[in-house]
Order: structure tokens, then sequence, then C-alpha cells
């Protein structure tokens, strides 16, 4: 063989092994990157070729699938109460990808997930028949909340104390999901809803952290407590009343100047909600100590699953000591979600252990089989001592009983709260945030539940937004529904 046919040979041989490779990546890397495209229409009609597995509520399906009428897609989902659940299962929809348990459950619920495959499955590559998902939400509390809350923009969220689990997650104003899952509607609908200045898309309950105003005292409390700032809620404080900010001329007042906040102990000062002694008592401790409290509780966990991812609630650093001062308050740059207070009434009334929240009890197979059982999963963490809870409950019911949160009183349950009133928009030129956080306990049954309800917007006077006003009758029905017998 001549030098010339050779080398045409040698050419000719590695543009074959160049195609073999390149025919090689684009079957087995970019095939799977385009089966797994969110824009591959074939991805859509595999998985509405067959009705979805149910996201479940109390022994009932909250979710359903309807046969379509024309088109490529054979199924599509629908959603039975979908405003008063919207918040929870988000929505699967033939245009737009899942969201909430509709989006971390897509798998199961579609029948993809390996785990729902027989052998005979596997042999087969038959699509297994899908699974569904057991939530732990209570809907007596889940309506209570959302019929309280109205035509308010907020959110509420209560939880099992001594379990974990989540009994309800609304945020309002809600949305139907059932307008988004149909291919021919949902893009009206979903330009609708984006353009609707109060958001209803968002879940304020789960993903919306606002500063918590004075329910973030409770937080102070704790650390001062903790640390042995002082050894009781009953001990006086060293808390001068007006306060001067440390640094600045900037006098922080009280809403109430005739309350008796002048070196008041931790009890006096949560009834009446004294911004000296707690703005003060954040000095006192330090960012650092304060911010390790807040953590405890659950702040600046960026992974905090439920298992819907929730936004961070934030306790900041870096600070002088005006500004930690104003941390005490739940001011400056401390922001919460109505999830993570619950949290910290929650703790603080399970004797100071915090259970992880979950909103899914149970994942199943098409036959019922557990795949997953996340009550059992759920992890029990020692947040603050059993002293410290003890004092805390004492002080809160106080707040209920003759404080700034009378409006939480529940005949045959023991309450305890904390109100808050946080200052919105550039020199608080926005009407405030109301919140409302507490715990009940029921005094025949023993049973419990904690709550956290924020109101960002109501067709209240400026002057009549208050925790106790907007949020407490919120949080009060709640309770009833969770601790009725």
């Amino acid at each position: 063989m001549n030098k010339t046919i050779r080398r045409a040979s040698v050419f000719a041989l590695l543009l074959v092994f160049a195609l073999l490779l390149r025919a090689t990546w684009v079957q087995f890397y970019e095939g799977r990157a385009l089966a797994d495209d969110k824009d591959n229409r074939r991805n859509a009609i595999e998985t509405y070729a067959e009705p979805l597995g149910n996201i479940i509520v109390a022994g009932k399906a909250i979710t359903g699938s309807a046969v379509t009428t024309g088109g490529d897609l054979r199924y599509k989902r629908t959603y039975t109460d979908g405003e008063l659940y919207a918040a929870v299962t988000g929505y699967a929809s033939q245009s737009y990808a899942p969201t909430q348990l509709e989006g971390i459950y897509a798998d199961l619920l579609n029948g993809t997930d390996t785990r729902l495959k027989t052998a005979l499955d596997t042999v087969t590559d038959k699509r297994a028949d899908p699974g569904n998902v057991i939530t732990t939400i209570d809907p007596d509390v889940q309506k209570a909340a959302y019929d309280a809350l109205g035509d308010k923009k907020g959110a509420a969220v209560a939880v099992d104390p001594t379990t974990g689990q989540i009994l309800a997650v609304v945020s309002t104003p809600s949305y139907d999901p059932s307008t988004l899952t149909d291919a021919n509607t949902a893009g009206t609908a979903w330009k609708k809803l984006n353009a609707d200045s109060d958001k209803p898309l968002t879940n304020r309950a789960l993903r919306q952290p606002l500063a918590p105003g004075s329910t973030f005292k409770l937080v102070v409390a704790a650390a001062a407590l903790e640390d042995g700032l002082y050894a009781s809620v009953d001990e006086k404080t060293e808390s001068e009343d007006p306060y001067t900010l440390p640094g600045t001329r900037t006098v922080l007042k009280n809403e109430n100047t005739s309350a008796p906040c002048e070196n008041a102990t931790i009890r006096v000062a949560l009834q009446y909600s004294c911004n000296n002694v707690f703005a003060h008592m954040a000095v006192q401790l330090g960012q650092d100590k304060l911010r390790a409290t807040a953590e405890k509780f659950g702040f600046n966990d960026d992974s905090q699953d439920v298992p819907v991812r929730a936004y961070p609630s934030v306790y900041p650093s870096g600070m002088d000591e005006s500004s930690t001062a104003l941390t005490g308050i739940g001011q400056f740059d401390v922001t919460a979600t109505p999830l993570q207070m619950a949290m910290v009434s929650a703790a603080l009334a399970n004797g100071g252990k915090l259970v992880s929240p979950h909103m899914v009890s149970q994942i199943t197979d098409g036959g019922g089989d557990v795949l997953e059982d996340y009550d059992d999963e759920a992890s029990t963490t020692q947040i603050v001592s059993s002293s410290t809870a003890e004092q805390l409950q004492s002080a809160m019911q106080t707040v209920v009983e003759k404080g700034t949160g009378t409006n939480a009183l529940i005949d045959g349950v023991t309450v305890g709260g904390k109100t808050g009133t946080a200052q919105n928009g550039e020199n608080n030129s926005k009407a405030p945030y109301a919140w409302f956080t507490s715990y009940g306990k029921s005094d025949s049954s023993g049973k419990q539940v904690a709550v956290a309800v924020v109101v960002e917007q109501s067709d209240a006077a400026r002057s009549e937004v208050s925790g106790n006003g907007l949020a407490a009758p919120v949080a009060k029905a709640m309770m009833e529904a969770a601790l009725r017998s």
C-alpha cells in the first residue's frame, strides 16, 4: 500500500471514530438532556397520558385527574377546594413547571419514581402506577385560618409542638390552581396572576420573610434567660425609659407611654411589649449571643425543608450597637416567616424541644404501601432548657390574660402568646405588619397547638393595626379548631 492510500485510510478511520464518538455523545448525554428538557413536548405527553397520583388531606384526596377534550394531553390535574389548599399543593400544569408538593413529588405522582416499579415493570419498562402524598394538614384548622384571614393580605401556620406536624399552611389572597392546569387556558390565567399586585402566587406562610416586630422579643427573652443575664422572668431588668440607642441621639419610645416599662421584669415587658427593655437587653447580650439563640430556633437556616423549601428567616451580623438594639424589637434587618415564628412558640410550648416541622406524613405507592414515613424521621432538638421554656410559657400566658393579646383567650384552653406590630416601608411610610404567635393547650385533653399569623394589609385604619386587633383573632380561630374535641 502506497503512502497516499495509507494516509487516506487512516484519515477515513479517524472520521469514522469521530462520528462514533459524536453519536455516543448525542445518544447518552445530549439525548438525556433533550429528554429532560422542560420544553420537550414528549415529557408532557407522557406525564399526562394517565391519571396522576393524589395529595391526601385527612384521608381524602384534594387533587384528581380529568380527561381532556382535544389535543395530545389526555389528562389534566384537578383540585378540590383549590384556593383553600393552594399554599400546600401548589399546581401541576400542562404548561408550567409544578410547584410546592406537586413539584417536589412530581415523579411519585406521575409514576416515574423508581421506588414504584415492580420487577415486571422494570423488565417491560412499563410506567408504574402513581403514588400518593399523605399530608399532615388538618382540614378544620386550614379552613379556620383561611376563613379568619378572609380578604386580608397575610398568612398563617399551625404546628403540633409534640410531633412537628404542620396542621395548616394558608396564604391570602390565594388562587385556584385549576386555572393553570389546562394548556388551553393556562396562559391567560398565568398573566393575570403575575400582574396582580397582591402576588397571590407567593406562598407568604413559607416563602416571604418579613420584620417580625415584637414577636421576636420571645427569642431575646429566651437568650437572656439561657445566658443567665436574668435569673427569671420576674427579676427586674436594667432598663431606662425612654431608651436612647447607643451612639445616637435617637430615643426609642414605647407604644404605651404609661406602661410600667422602666426596669420592668421580662414578664411585665412582654405583657406591655416594652421596647426599651428588649432593645437594651439585645445590647447587653450582644449580637453574637442573640444570633446563636435565634439560630437554634431556626433563623439563618437556608435548607429548611418541610418538605417545601422555606425561605430563611434572618438574624443579621456585622452591626453596631444601635442596630443590635433595634434587632431586640424585631426590626432593623431581622426577618421571619410565619413558619419560623410558629416554630418559636412550638419549641417553648414543648418544654424547649423543637421537633422538625413537616407537612407530609407519608408517601405511598399506588397500593397504599408506605415508601417513606416522615413522622418517624422527625428529629427533636433541645433549643432552650425546660426551665426557660416554662418561664416563658407563664409570661406568654400573662400577655394573653391581661396584656396585649387578650383577643386570643379561649375558654377551657391555656393560651400563651405574643403580639407584634412591625414597621413597614421607609420611615414607616406603609401600613405596619400585624403579628401574633401563640400556643394553646386544652385543659381537658392536654392536646397542644402552636400558631403564627401575620397580616400584611387589611381595610383597618392605620391607627387600628395591631397584633391583638388583626392577627390574634385568626390565631384564636385556628387554636379552637385544632383543640376542638
